[in-house]
């Protein structure tokens, strides 16, 4: 039984998995990471609990106090050279975050060829992952809801209020919804132009399907890749 955990700026997700399928998961935002203590203490025992935390040592000090698993210590993931078939192209490889790599590590286990993997939450991230498990960089860019949240807070007179997508805005929320959508699928799609042939944009986190329908490339939506990538990782590490 796994226990994995990707604890974001945000909301942490969770599920736990017997390495056939899903057995339960769930979010909650991360302020409110003391109610887990409750809801883990009703699940099987883990033999491995694998955490990809991005959320700063306040988080982690939270998740160590809740964790469930009597003697079983948590696995805390960090970006490595080579792991799970995956090559990190990075010059420090640790600079990576590690539900970067985990993503990178979930979309290689998935479609084992070439990948655009993007993460569409606070920040969005666009990965370039090679056919031969290469891992070459990425960027990333302001999430399409922290781009609408920056212009209401600091620009006059432009609303956080949400819009409707259109080629030819007539308001302002539209406006603003449609701009910062093809910020997003601009920034992706210009990335994938110089994918090699063959490849797909893996495309997960809350704005994806926001997103997904604007793109012009092959799109493969899935759920929680983090999870997928850090079921992995957890089944390559030593008992």
């Amino acid at each position: 039984m796994i226990l994995v955990v990707d604890c974001g700026n945000s909301r942490l997700k969770w599920g736990l998995h017997d390495r056939n399928g899903w057995l339960k998961s769930g979010t909650v935002p991360v302020p409110g990471l003391a109610r887990l203590k409750r809801t883990w203490k009703k699940i099987p025992p883990p033999d491995k609990i694998v955490v990809a935390n991005v959320a700063g040592q306040s988080a982690r000090r939270k998740l160590n106090g809740i964790l469930p698993g009597r003697g079983t210590a948590p696995i805390w993931v960090a970006a490595k050279r080579h792991e799970c078939g995956v090559t990190n192209g990075y010059g420090k490889p640790s600079q990576l975050g590690p539900d970067r790599w985990a993503a990178l590590v979930g979309a290689w286990s998935m479609f084992h060829g070439a990948c655009l993997v993007v993460a569409a939450g606070t920040a969005t991230t666009v990965d370039v992952l090679g056919s031969n498990g290469t891992f070459a960089g990425g960027m990333i860019l302001p999430g399409l809801d922290l781009m609408k949240r920056s212009l209401a807070q600091n620009t006059a007179g432009l609303p956080m209020t949400r819009g409707r997508f259109s080629r030819a805005p007539r308001n302002t929320a539209d406006a603003i919804e449609s701009g910062c959508l093809l910020a997003q699928t601009g920034a992706i799609e210009t990335a994938f132009a110089a994918m090699e042939p063959g490849a797909i944009c893996v495309l997960a986190g809350g704005a994806a399907p926001r997103i997904a329908p604007h793109l012009s490339i092959p799109v493969r939506l899935v759920d929680n890749l983090v999870l997928e990538g850090l079921v992995r990782i957890a089944n390559e590490s030593p008992e």
